[in-house]
């Protein structure tokens, strides 16, 4: 563990890390332009290249049998738990659900925020060293719960050509009616375009590697996207009293993540000292006291952030910036990453300063609905008239006249 010396030494450290590769840039550009220009094609010509799988543009989508075989071949007890994480996700997402807000004066002046869903989604799974099928029910659930009517799931294919059993059997579970075996910075730029196979979605979410991130960066515009996600990333402030086996199971298990990052911010020199003898990877900052230790957090802005104080609850006011918060000795940052409810799609790389976690509001539009009658509109015409002339909107002005002549 490499102890830095200050807040200001931990930032810029942080910062050197996440600056963009141009390669990448330029690679992805490519990808992109390629799809957008040639579809179908292009997808079957860079499977083959990147994911070294031969397909023809009609295997692209996994068919029912193949998802209904991958389903029976789970056993019951990954079943009860796959249904025990579905259900904590869905529960905690239907108490999310905006109502429409409305707004009624006595001169018949009423006004509407109206909620409506997407009405097509694509969630990006990625496979890798091991297969993420938590990022199904993760970035899936507050989608369905929404109301979104389309959503659709692409996943890179193994050496055999077939997407991770498991990944098919939760989405068998989910009902999920589309699915691709596509990944690469390609599955982002077929979802964002479209391709005579794959019709684009709205908005595209789920984490990826920095070939996915990049064309997601790229093509946001054209479709929208949950955030930009770097490598996953920990922050734990913890006194003087915290469990120091707590703190260093939590910093490995964040390390297991491809990059992982496990920041400890404290006030005690002696845990800095206990995690270094155990040569744990990660950075430490030792902080005077805790509402310094909230600061750095704040200057931070975590993924993941645990609070092991004898009060944690007690410095929930001061934190701003944090994606997902664990108080306390009960509660490792894995059940946020399994089962414990909220989506662990989040921001990363200090962008949960001004990004929020996924959420039913992700996937939800909000439109205003404005109704005037004519005496409402008659007590405001004056002002209206007043804040346009100084705009010179004389158009704007004879509009609202008119109506009234």
């Amino acid at each position: 563990m490499r102890v830095v010396r200050n807040l200001e030494s931990l930032e810029k450290l942080l910062l050197k890390k996440r600056v963009r590769k141009n390669k990448v840039y330029d690679k992805v550009s490519k990808i992109i332009k390629g799809v957008c220009d040639n579809g179908d094609s292009a997808l079957v010509e860079y499977t083959k290249k990147f994911d070294k799988v031969r397909i023809s543009p009609k295997e692209l989508r996994i068919s029912e049998s193949e998802i209904s075989a991958a389903f029976n071949e789970l056993d019951s007890s990954l079943i009860s738990a796959f249904k025990l994480a579905i259900d904590n996700v869905t529960k905690f997402y239907k108490g999310q659900v905006p109502k429409t807000i409305r707004v009624k004066e006595d001169n018949g002046k009423t006004l509407v925020s109206r909620y409506v869903p997407l009405e097509r989604v694509g969630v990006y799974v990625p496979a890798g060293t091991a297969p993420l099928v938590s990022s199904v029910y993760m970035a899936v659930i507050p989608a369905l719960v929404a109301g979104v009517k389309e959503v659709v799931l692409v996943s890179p294919p193994g050496k055999d050509g077939n997407i991770n059993p498991f990944i098919l059997a939760l989405s068998s579970l989910l009902k999920i009616k589309e699915t691709y075996r596509l990944g690469g910075a390609q599955a982002i730029a077929a979802l964002a375009c479209g391709t005579k196979t794959i019709k684009k979605v709205d908005k595209i979410v789920g984490p990826g590697n920095e070939f996915v991130t990049e064309a997601k960066r790229q093509l946001f515009g054209e479709v929208d996207i949950d955030m930009l996600a770097g490598p996953s990333e920990v922050v734990i402030l913890a006194s003087k009293d915290a469990n120091i086996e707590h703190i260093i199971a939590d910093l490995e298990a964040q390390i297991e993540h491809h990059n992982g990052l496990g920041i400890l911010v404290t006030n005690s020199r002696k845990i800095i000292r206990d995690v270094r003898k155990k040569k744990v990877p990660g950075l430490a900052l030792r902080v005077r006291n805790l509402d310094e230790g909230c600061h750095a957090v704040n200057c931070i802005a975590p993924e993941h952030l645990e609070i092991l104080t004898k009060k944690p609850s007690s410095l929930l006011k001061k934190i701003r910036n944090a994606g997902a918060i664990f108080l306390g000795d009960y509660t490792p940052v894995a059940l946020g990453d399994y089962i414990a409810g909220p989506s662990h799609v989040l921001p990363t790389g200090g962008s949960s300063r001004f990004f929020s976690c996924l959420s039913v509001r992700s996937f939800l539009k909000e439109s205003h609905i404005i109704n005037y009658t004519k005496k409402a509109l008659q007590e405001e015409e004056q002002v209206l008239e007043k804040i346009a002339s100084l705009e010179g909107m004389v158009k704007h002005i004879e509009s609202v006249k008119k109506r009234l002549a």
